[in-house]
């Protein structure tokens, strides 16, 4: 240490005298109004020094500030941004919750306008293949639920219960190869059978040739047999072709129900023709 001092002694000395210097410039500062000749020499040499450290005083001062407000702004962004996000997640559920209950309005209409009983079920669960598609609902036998029972949707027939567990069922769709439901023209009453074509269509089996059917005919269940309600919307004819021989007409149909968007269904519990 008392190498270094002895090495640099000069300049400590310099900055020493100096120091020293300014101390006795302030006091007499306090104690005189007018500068004497030492005084104005110790000011014009200190002047520029004061200057650049007043300079950089001001710069230090500024860029901490800059500085404080970036870090502040870059804070409240996070925060909007954040703000913002769950301002979109609230408003993306409010339309859910929104849309869903229009359904579910629906629904308690179409419950309104059946005879007997039948319950709400929500679909949780669907199995595709290409001989069969069904759905999973979350209604079961401990609701009342059976084999055989018809499903509807808002819109129309979906199928029929094929398997009943405790909490659960099955739903075997009318598009389905394995299903057939007794139908009609609404329009010319004209009689046939709904058979399930896969693939999201049906086709109209067993209509005779001279019955009248034409393309946008609304085809309904017949009440024949029991197990679906006369009149029940089954689907739309999308076309018609009588062949040259044989004694049936070739008649597709376009389901009302689109089974691939269903979330919410209704289980008739008894059936009142």
């Amino acid at each position: 240490m008392w190498e270094l001092l002895k090495k640099k002694r000069t300049i400590v000395a310099a900055g020493f005298a100096f120091a020293v210097a300014l101390v006795i410039y302030s006091y007499n500062l306090k104690q005189r109004e007018h500068t004497n000749a030492f005084e104005g020499m110790i000011l014009t040499i200190s002047s520029p020094l004061m200057a650049v450290i007043s300079d950089s005083n001001r710069f230090l001062r500024s860029f901490w500030d800059d500085y404080i407000k970036l870090v502040s702004t870059g804070k409240e962004n996070h925060a909007l941004r954040e703000s913002v996000r769950q301002l979109n997640v609230r408003v993306i559920e409010s339309q859910d919750a929104l849309l869903e209950n229009e359904r579910l309005k629906k629904l308690l209409a179409l419950k309104s306008s059946l005879k007997g009983y039948s319950v709400a079920a929500a679909v949780i669960g669907e199995e595709s293949a290409p001989w069969f598609r069904s759905i999973v609902i979350n209604r079961g036998s401990v609701d009342g639920l059976a084999e055989g029972m018809p499903v509807l949707a808002t819109s129309g027939v979906v199928g029929r219960v094929v398997k009943v567990a405790a909490g659960s069922s099955r739903v075997l769709l009318l598009t389905d190869h394995a299903s057939s439901i007794s139908a009609m023209i609404q329009r010319s009453r004209a009689r046939g059978v709904l058979k399930g074509k896969g693939g999201g269509s049906c086709s109209l089996e067993f209509t005779v040739r001279e019955d009248d059917v034409k393309v946008g005919d609304i085809v309904t269940t017949s009440g024949v047999g029991g197990l679906f309600q006369k009149g029940r919307v089954l689907g739309e004819v999308t076309m018609v072709r009588k062949g040259e021989y044989g004694m049936f007409q070739t008649i597709d149909v376009r389901p009302a129900v689109n089974t691939y968007n269903l979330e919410e269904v209704l289980v008739l519990l008894q059936n009142i023709e």
